[in-house]
């Protein structure tokens, strides 16, 4: 399995990530926009150009960003959120299982629309998870 935050910059995604990029000496590894996906008939016309998720790495350091959800509040809330990623759906059911008991999830791990599986949990002491499955 692989760890990496994930970080929610409202709007300013692209912007932070070109800045870090600077400071860190990274780059920007992967950037998809929301147009042209399914979230694309779910915001307004302004937000499709918004990015929906994005991977930067600077030697060894990665995390993943994103523009985050339409109306969300730069409040420090939901601003960084842990994304866990493995190959084995055994191993990612169950512990996605494992991190909800006692927690609350807000998105099953269910089909996602780029091949993979995808859920979203708040674990029992708040901290918020993203798991993937990648299956090979």
């Amino acid at each position: 399995m692989q760890l990496a935050p994930y970080l929610f910059f409202h709007g300013a995604c692209e912007e932070a990530l070109n800045f870090y990029a600077k400071c860190l000496d990274g780059h920007i590894a992967h950037l998809s926009r929301v147009a042209g996906t399914p979230a694309e008939e779910h915001v307004s016309p302004e937000h499709r150009n918004m990015v929906m998720h994005a991977t930067f790495v600077a030697g060894d350091v990665t995390f993943m960003a994103s523009d985050g959800r339409p109306g969300a509040l730069p409040d420090g809330e939901d601003d960084i959120v842990l994304s866990l990623a493995t190959s084995d759906a055994a191993e990612g059911e169950r512990v996605f299982a494992a991190l909800a008991e006692g927690g609350k999830v807000e998105m099953p791990l269910q089909d996602a629309f780029w091949g993979g599986r995808f859920g979203q949990l708040t674990d029992r002491f708040g901290i918020q998870w993203m798991l993937s499955i990648h299956e090979r």
